[in-house]
């Protein structure tokens, strides 16, 4: 026998059978192309969305530029970090604290014309200036303060105003 012939015995005799797997292949074809134009369907709807408001002009043009104004905003804040840092450093020197007594010196002048003012940085170094205010002339006096301290003998209003400024922590 002629291997043509036994061959076509075995699909003829077969011929259901093949036709049901042909059809389960074609079936299973054509449920992976259904799913293939569905992811397609979607990642052309996502390509649409990003495409949206580019006007025609090249993608890569387009990322190279939002790149470079993202390093710009990156130069800017570190620029703006140094800045800040300086000025923070450049504020502790700063007057920050203030305590004001407003006092009579003598008993014949009239109302509290009389002050000691304390003007403090951060670190409570600074400076007292006070005013003695009397009917016929007017003394000022500044003393220095270090860490809360002053070198000077101070009034018991100098050292009420030195108290009021170290209160007085922002």
């Amino acid at each position: 026998m002629d291997y043509m012939t036994v061959f076509t015995r075995i699909v003829t005799e077969n011929l259901q059978y093949i036709l049901l797997a042909m059809t389960a292949l074609i079936l299973l074809a054509l449920i992976i192309f259904i799913n293939i134009n569905l992811k397609l369907s979607r990642m052309n709807r996502r390509y649409q969305k990003m495409m949206q408001g580019t006007g025609g002009s090249n993608l890569e043009s387009m990322l190279l530029t939002h790149l470079e104004e993202v390093r710009n905003a990156v130069r800017q804040v570190d620029k703006l970090t140094v800045d800040c840092l300086r000025l923070d450093k450049n504020l502790r020197l700063c007057v920050q604290r203030v305590g004001i007594v407003r006092f009579s010196a003598f008993e014949d002048t009239g109302s509290d014309l009389s002050f000691a003012v304390a003007l403090l940085d951060s670190n409570n170094n600074g400076v007292i200036v006070s005013s003695i205010f009397a009917r016929n002339d007017s003394r000022t006096y500044a003393k220095p303060v270090m860490a809360g301290q002053s070198s000077y003998f101070l009034t018991d209003e100098e050292k009420q105003a030195l108290i009021r400024a170290q209160e007085n922590v922002s």
